[in-house]
């Protein structure tokens, strides 16, 4: 009794202990994000504070935590630069609707159909993206009004601080976990310049981060169609977007924990994350992989974690925002480098000659077009061209054993799956011109998968027809003699020995 209360208490302290330290990390990130999208940084901040609240009391995938983030953003910008930010409040209300109907409809185990492939180009990609992001920290505004990067001692204070996080993050677990090594950085270099008095740039010089509890707000948009037709194609995108990074950072999260979390429910908190958001005036989001890093490899496994990051987010913004302006971006910097070393995949590097050139080729295609456009493209992208090359793959191994019988006649034993991308090859393992009389092929060990298909076998029938040869077609399903026109008369079906499959045509849809 007395053991499992030490037990729950010991998680429960790993739990908010970590959520502190998400915390920190989400301020900068959710400033930067609502720059990007065009808004004030306190949309940016709510964003975060609810979809890290309600995921983590609904939907959420117990360690992983929600946010504003930069795959979304980039998609905001132009509506708030064309309509202004009280659209982009009614957009996520319809994101939030679209997204919970999805998970309603319990499409969120279609997620486990990304191949592996696709799965280490997103998280090489996300790892180059927050790596990336992290390069505006060494910049500065000079007098010209344009960034540059830093120089001299405030280029190297700046590397020194963010050198000495990540080496504290590195050796503290080696030494204790009784608090978490990002935390612990965090404190550390937060004391050293405000001690040292060190010129650095901290929070404090991004943005203003104090503010109020967040208010109920109706959006303020005309009622009418042509507000659903403004909306509508942004709302479609950011569900799409949103749903893609959430549930592809669950599967890493699961690889983690070694468990399995529920794709559905993820989609619905996702959806009713967004819909608050909405209504309250946050910029919205969906998880993030980064800040999720951050909290599992920091002992946050629970959905406690998630909700005490949030709740610690709305503290600093209720009360904390002078305490919090004086932390500097250095030690930021160095928990994101962390998190960016723990999210790429090394191994990567060592499967090259280990794998297909095929994966290495979708790995690589992934993780570029995740650096250059955004998530959802990046994954589209990987899991058509993944389909691609297992067509491919597929399309070669069909082939025939031919059998001359002793009436004359020959058979051809079909092997193989026949669908579009087999029907070429299929075509030429067949001579109508020197083939005898009478020409049975053998479906027992093949299958017709499509309509492409069907209109290979037509095709060849009347390549025989031609040569005045007869072609029979055995061991057909029903469902293919049914489609069949050129080829119909010339099927033997028999029904105790044919096989019994939906052939994917429009036909039968």
């Amino acid at each position: 009794m007395y053991q499992l209360y030490y037990d729950h208490a010991a998680r429960s302290k790993d739990d908010i202990l970590s959520g502190l330290t998400v915390a920190f990390a989400l301020v900068p990130e959710a400033v930067a994000f609502a720059f990007v999208a065009g808004v004030n940084p306190l949309v940016g901040l709510y964003g975060a504070f609810l979809m890290g609240i309600v995921t983590s009391l609904v939907g959420g995938r117990p360690g992983m935590i929600s946010g504003a983030t930069g795959s979304m953003a980039v998609v905001m910008v132009a509506l708030v630069s064309l309509h202004g930010v009280e659209y982009l409040f009614a957009t996520m209300v319809l994101t939030g609707l679209l997204q919970i109907a999805f998970g309603g409809a319990k499409f969120g185990k279609y997620i486990r159909m990304v191949p592996y492939p696709v799965m280490i180009g997103f998280v090489n990609g996300l790892a180059i993206v927050i790596f990336l992001a992290q390069m505006e920290q060494f910049k500065s505004i000079g007098s010209d009004g344009i960034m540059h990067w830093l120089s001299g001692s405030a280029m190297f204070i700046m590397l020194a601080l963010v050198g000495l996080t990540m080496a504290i993050m590195y050796f503290l677990p080696k030494i204790t976990r009784a608090l978490p090594a990002g935390l612990a950085a965090i404190i550390t270099i937060s004391l050293i310049v405000i001690f040292g008095g060190l010129e650095t740039k901290s929070v404090g010089d991004i943005a203003d981060i104090s503010g109020g509890f967040p208010l109920f707000h109706m959006p303020s948009v005309p009622f009418t169609l042509e507000t659903v037709w403004i909306i509508l194609p942004f709302a479609f995108i950011l569900a799409g977007v949103g749903l893609i990074e959430s549930l592809l950072t669950m599967t890493v999260v699961d690889e983690m924990t070694a468990s399995r979390g529920q794709g559905n429910r993820v989609s619905i908190g996702q959806g009713l994350g967004n819909t608050i958001n909405g209504f309250f005036g946050g910029m919205g989001g969906c998880a993030m992989i980064g800040q999720t890093m951050i909290n599992v490899s920091s002992g946050g496994l629970r959905n406690l974690s998630g909700i005490a990051a949030a709740l610690f987010l709305l503290f600093f913004i209720m009360f904390g925002s002078d305490l919090i302006a004086l932390v500097p971006v250095a030690a930021l910097v160095g928990l994101m480098f962390m998190v960016v070393i723990g999210t790429f995949e090394w191994g990567t590097f060592n499967l090259l000659n280990k794998v297909p050139k095929e994966d290495t080729f979708v790995v690589i295609l992934v993780a570029t077009v995740t650096v250059f456009t955004d998530l959802a493209t990046a994954v589209i992208i990987g899991v058509i061209a993944s389909a691609l090359v297992f067509s491919w793959k597929q399309a070669r191994h069909i082939y025939t054993i031919r059998e001359d019988q002793a009436d004359g006649s020959r058979i051809y034993r079909l092997h193989g799956p026949l669908f579009f991308a087999s029907t070429h090859r299929f075509s030429t393992l067949f001579d109508p011109s020197n083939d005898p009389d009478t020409v049975f092929i053998d479906f027992a060990m093949s299958r017709v998968a499509d309509h492409s298909a069907i209109d290979a076998l037509d095709h060849l029938a009347e390549r025989y027809k031609k040569e005045g040869k007869k072609l029979h077609l055995t061991h057909l399903s029903p469902e293919c003699h049914s489609l069949l026109t050129t080829a119909a008369d010339l099927v033997e079906i028999n029904m105790s020995e044919d096989p019994n499959y939906h052939v994917a045509d429009n036909k039968l849809a």
